[in-house]
């Protein structure tokens, strides 16, 4: 393996010493599907890439009298992802998207093997997605007793009765599903008659990071004595503020890491 501005590149010489059988890289570079892939990842890495020679080269591709080398595909295309280097650890280069497609042309095992490699990061991915989710639900939960602590202490007076709480804490749950989901709680089940649980079950993990932040700020607002609409607005503000912070590509990334 070798380093480069775009990273470590791998040996398609020493994958062909480590594999049995008569494999040759030129066979595979005037292979009309390698061709076509890496026109393809040229175009998404490389703005220098040669267009023009690509199409010669692509026209010819796949034809018994066609033959290019890596030095010659560089050279005409001034691609990126194939290198050839001379000398005491000269060999063929490539970056690790194409080592692997060659890997699988050379080796339908290793193939085999890379999707099942696959699979398990995606699953790996997702279950930890999953887990975030689950903790910021659980997280979400027990702020909500910090909520509803507040409404207790401070808008429900000491003898009304267990129904009129009730609505107390509905309407103030209703004020937070405003802020955010911008609808009441009956206004998505009457807009999703047919879905289980409620709107905040089937929320993201930004939207119930931001719900867990609004909970602990009404529950502030609360006992500072502001009436409904106002924290309703100061509410809105900040979820559609906390949530342009989080939709952003980079917090995205890391808030799945």
């Amino acid at each position: 393996m070798v380093s480069s501005p775009q990273g470590d590149y791998i040996s398609l010489t020493d994958m062909l010493r480590a594999k049995d059988g008569e494999f040759f890289i030129s066979d595979w570079l005037r292979n009309r599907n390698t061709v076509e892939f890496l026109g393809i990842w040229e175009s998404i890495y490389n703005p220098a890439f040669n267009y023009g020679e690509f199409a010669t080269i692509r026209s010819q591709a796949g034809l018994n009298s066609y033959k290019i080398s890596v030095k010659e595909w560089v050279e005409k295309t001034g691609a990126i992802g194939l290198k050839a280097t001379a000398g005491r650890y000269g060999g063929t280069y490539a970056h690790p998207d194409i080592a692997f497609e060659f890997g699988m042309w050379i080796s339908p095992e290793f193939k085999i093997y890379l999707v099942k490699e696959f699979r398990r990061l995606k699953e790996d991915e997702n279950n930890r997605l999953q887990l975030g989710w689950n903790l910021q639900r659980t997280l979400s939960k027990i702020n909500y007793r910090i909520h509803t602590d507040a409404i207790k202490d401070t808008l429900i007076p000491p003898t009304i009765t267990k129904a009129q709480a009730s609505q107390v804490y509905a309407s103030e749950a209703d004020l937070l599903n405003m802020a955010l989901f911008g609808q009441t709680a009956k206004q998505w089940q009457d807009a999703h008659p047919d879905t289980d649980g409620n709107q905040r079950d089937h929320a993201t993990l930004e939207q119930l990071v931001v719900l867990t932040n609004l909970e602990s700020l009404n529950a502030v607002f609360i006992r500072q004595g502001l009436l409904a609409p106002e924290r309703l607005h100061k509410l809105n503000d900040i979820a559609i503020t906390q949530m342009r912070s989080l939709l952003t590509d980079h917090n995205i990334k890391k808030l799945a890491s």
